[in-house]
């Protein structure tokens, strides 16, 4: 198990290593290679929390004939203002 020092270190590895690499793509105009890094630094993210709290299946990792109902039918929207 990691120490909170060592998760924070890790973290900030990570976010430094990808932030950079994000603003030298947005920089040179490279939209693609900036978004791939984005997703890049949320699956490292992913993992790194999938090491301390594995997740079960995501719904969408499911066949459709294995949610219930409930699931498969559009999330209601409250469209009252705040």
């Amino acid at each position: 198990m990691m120490t909170k020092d060592q998760l924070s270190a890790e973290l900030k590895r990570i976010a430094t290593s990808q932030i950079s690499d994000i603003t030298r793509a947005v920089k040179e105009g490279q939209k693609a290679i900036a978004l791939n890094e984005v997703r890049d630094m949320a699956r490292r993210l992913t993992l790194l929390a999938d090491a301390f709290h594995p997740r079960a299946a995501e719904p969408a990792d499911l066949p459709a004939a294995d949610l219930p109902a409930a699931e498969l039918s559009a999330p209601a929207l409250d469209v009252r203002a705040a």
